[in-house]
């Protein structure tokens, strides 16, 4: 019989050894099998069947001295039984116990498909390309589909048909809205403050800080208003949307809404759209002010600037013209933020898993398609000599 030697100071209470006749190898099982306990390591079976003096063409078991046992048992007897199955070694199961015999006829009943193993080899770049495709088509589909949805919406709306509370309203303006200034206002302080360093130290240069006014001030109505209003409400706000949203669908209140025949876009999406489009404008004229309060407090603060001419300068530098590009842009931002924070959040996956991966789509197309829609603007303004 050829046993295993243990190394010092290791206690292994399931043992498990190979004992051979003939042509015929005995593997004797002994001990408690269960998760908690340590046992005799499949590759020394292996090894040991490997090095038998004859071909083995026969494997049966002793289970004579086993004790307790659970899935551990189980997980070895498949290794013993996929090894005898390349080496076309004959398995005696029938001198296993009751459990573990049943558990291994039924793993090994059903061979594994051809289907399954061809998934597991590498796809070709082709295949790749096409499946890439497809799933572009599917997502413009989706949004094609959630456009229409919001724009019959708010056609009943218009008519006084859509059907949604006034108070879910109101209280979504206000965590959008009020709820919101405390972050707007740090950021877009801090913004104000950099630009107008960053402006001070070059322009002192030339001794022309008193310019830093304007760098600012028509800094942040154009373009850093706006912007930054989009992308701290797409981690905010947008998010938000597309957690509340995904976690009713996947406690299947969305289904629950249309067996009652009440529309999700009306009662849930479009108080949201609506909400964040009123509110973005706001939002974002209060960013303009605190941010050129931020660069007034380094205009004024690092250079000889009064406060008085800072102002002046200030308003001499702005114009209804360039303060309603920036409010133009955050309604076409507002619209980005909830639209697609609504859409990721009806159309995640009905698992926790998918509720996190809808957030974090959420935020991140989110602001990706603020920075292209403020590209586009860019070159519209530019065309249009705004």
């Amino acid at each position: 019989m050829a046993f295993f030697k243990i190394r010092k100071g290791e206690e292994i209470s399931a043992v498990a050894s190979v004992s051979f006749d003939g042509n015929i190898a005995v593997l004797h099982l002994s001990g408690d099998w269960t998760i908690q306990n340590k046992h005799t390591g499949f590759r020394r079976i292996e090894i040991a069947i490997a090095e038998a003096k004859e071909k083995i063409d026969y494997l049966k078991f002793d289970i004579s001295k086993l004790g307790l046992f659970d899935s551990s048992l189980i997980c070895f007897l498949m290794h013993c039984h996929d090894l005898c199955s390349e080496k076309n070694i004959s398995v005696d199961m029938g001198s296993l116990p009751k459990g573990p015999r049943e558990l291994l006829k039924l793993a090994v009943a059903v061979p594994e498909s051809e289907a399954s193993k061809k998934a597991e080899k590498t796809r070709n770049y082709l295949k790749r390309i096409g499946e890439h495709a497809i799933g572009v088509l599917d997502n413009l589909k989706d949004e094609a589909e959630f456009a229409g949805e919001l724009t019959i919406a708010s056609v009943n709306a218009a008519k006084r048909r859509a059907r949604f509370r006034m108070t879910d309203l109101l209280l979504i303006m206000q965590k959008s809205g009020p709820e919101a200034l405390s972050i707007v206002a740090l950021i877009s302080f801090l913004v104000g403050l950099i630009l107008a360093f960053v402006g001070v130290v070059q322009l002192a240069k030339y001794g022309s800080e008193i310019f830093v006014a304007d760098l600012v001030g028509i800094a942040m109505v154009r373009e850093m208003g706006a912007m930054m209003v989009g992308i701290v409400m797409s981690g905010r706000t947008g998010a938000a949307f597309a957690a509340e949203l995904g976690s009713m669908k996947v406690n299947e209140e969305i289904s629950a809404f249309r067996t009652f025949g009440i529309s999700p876009m009306e009662f849930l999406v479009y108080p949201r759209v609506v909400a964040l489009v009123l509110m973005f404008p706001l939002l974002t004229i209060f960013a303009d002010v605190i941010g050129m309060m931020g660069g007034m407090a380094i205009g004024v603060g690092m250079s000889d600037v009064t406060l008085e001419q800072y102002l002046n300068r200030t308003c001499a530098a702005l114009d209804i013209t360039n303060c309603m590009t920036g409010v133009l842009k955050s309604f076409f931002f507002g619209i980005i933020v909830a639209c697609i924070g609504c859409m990721r959040g009806l159309r995640c996956e009905s698992s926790s898993a998918g509720v996190g991966n809808a957030t974090t789509l959420s935020v991140v197309q989110s602001i990706t398609w603020i920075i292209v829609a403020d590209a586009l603007f860019a070159v519209a303004f530019n065309i249009f000599d705004i």
